[in-house]
């Protein structure tokens, strides 16, 4: 059964620094995208954030991000990593990994395997 299970959120200052960790299981990880998505509130569709390619070729990031994030991957052990720094008050949200097996693009509607989420709070 596929699952992806993220973890590293908490609580933490403005301009402060988190890695988000994204752990796989039952996927070749090399045939699927990672991607990153969060959701500061119900209803909307997920915000992208970023997403990797299955051979780490190629990423993308929100336009939000401004060289604040990192996103990689280490398939040996089926993780994806999101290096948050910089991160301000409107980075609030759930955090949730997610998987395609198209390529990397950060539409939520392509992505068929969802994780819980992790809940990132900016506050001082």
């Amino acid at each position: 059964q596929v699952q992806l299970v993220e973890s590293g959120g908490d609580l933490v200052q403005p301009g402060g620094s988190l890695r988000l960790a994204c752990v796989v299981s039952d996927l070749t990880m090399d045939y699927y995208a990672i991607g990153w998505f969060r959701r500061q509130a119900p209803g909307p569709a997920p915000e992208g954030v970023a997403c990797i390619s299955g051979d780490s070729t190629s990423s993308a990031y929100g336009d939000f991000v401004k060289g604040r994030f990192t996103i990689s991957r280490d398939n040996a052990k089926s993780t994806v990593y999101l290096q948050m720094d910089g991160l301000e008050f409107g980075d609030t949200a759930t955090y949730y990994c997610a998987a395609t097996a198209r390529q990397c693009a950060l539409r939520s509607d392509w992505f068929g395997y969802w994780g819980q989420g992790t809940q990132v709070t900016v506050s001082s």
